[in-house]
């Protein structure tokens, strides 16, 4: 669905804040259909992308990666 959003899991550095926000940014342009909102919508878009970015950090703080075998 959103193939410019990264995969943020990675074991060999955890996803920045910006990583989290910017897909976070794409997921709610991608389902809204905005790329920028309408004065009127804005506040509903901007609380959408902070929510989902609060969301995808904690399940990416959740998540726990395998140990690779040497």
């Amino acid at each position: 669905m959103c193939r410019s959003i990264k995969v943020l899991r990675r074991p060999e550095a955890p996803a920045t804040q910006e990583e989290v926000e910017a897909a976070a940014l794409q997921f709610v342009r991608k389902v809204s259909g905005y790329r920028l909102p309408s004065r009127k919508n804005e506040e509903a878009f901007n609380a959408a992308v902070n929510e989902i970015s609060v969301s995808a950090q904690r399940l990416l703080e959740s998540l726990t990666v395998p140990a690779r075998s040497v």
